[in-house]
C-alpha cells in the first residue's frame, strides 16, 4: 500500500518535472545544443491578384521572422499571370523589392515571360530567372523545400 503511494507520488513528480522543461521555439536547437537544420521553403504564385501577393509576402516575412533570416532559405516562384506582378510598375513592386533586398530569392518563369511577351527589362532588378517555373518547383521539392501556394 505504501509502495503504491510512493510510486504515485514519484510519478506525479516526474510529470511535474516534465512540464517544467522549456518548449523549444520553431527555430529551435536540436539535441546537444546545436542549431536545427536550415529550413527551406518555396512559394508558388501564379496569380496577378494583389491580394494573393500580399498573402504570399506576409507569409514570407512571417517565416523569416519566426525562424530567423539566418535559419531559412526562401524562394518565391512566379508563373503564368503572376509574372505581371514582378514588373517595375506593379502594385506590389515595393514589397517584392523589399523581399529581394532581405535575401528572398524571387524568380520568374521564362516560359511564362515568353508567353506574355515580357522581357527582363520589364521586371524589377534582382529578380532571378528559371527556364520553367513548374520544373523549378519540382526540383526544389526534391531538395527538401516545403511547398506553399497561398
Amino acid at each position: 500500500m505504501v509502495s503504491r503511494r510512493i510510486r504515485a507520488v514519484a510519478g506525479a513528480f516526474a510529470l511535474a518535472a516534465m512540464a517544467l522543461v522549456p518548449v523549444a521555439p520553431a527555430a529551435a536547437q536540436a539535441a546537444g545544443g546545436q542549431p536545427s537544420a536550415r529550413q527551406k521553403v518555396i512559394f508558388h504564385v501564379a496569380d496577378a491578384d494583389p491580394a494573393k501577393w500580399t498573402v504570399a509576402f506576409n507569409n514570407v516575412f512571417n517565416v523569416r521572422k519566426d525562424l530567423g533570416p539566418a535559419n531559412v532559405d526562401i524562394e518565391v516562384v512566379a508563373i503564368n499571370a503572376g509574372i505581371g506582378m514582378l514588373k517595375l510598375d506593379s502594385t506590389e513592386s515595393s514589397r517584392i523589392a523589399e523581399a529581394i533586398k532581405a535575401g528572398v530569392n524571387v524568380v520568374a518563369c521564362e516560359n511564362s515571360m515568353r508567353g506574355q511577351k515580357v522581357s527582363r527589362e520589364d521586371l524589377l532588378p534582382g529578380i532571378g530567372y528559371v527556364p520553367a517555373g513548374v520544373v523549378e518547383l519540382m526540383q526544389r521539392q526534391r531538395e527538401g523545400y516545403a511547398y506553399i501556394r497561398p
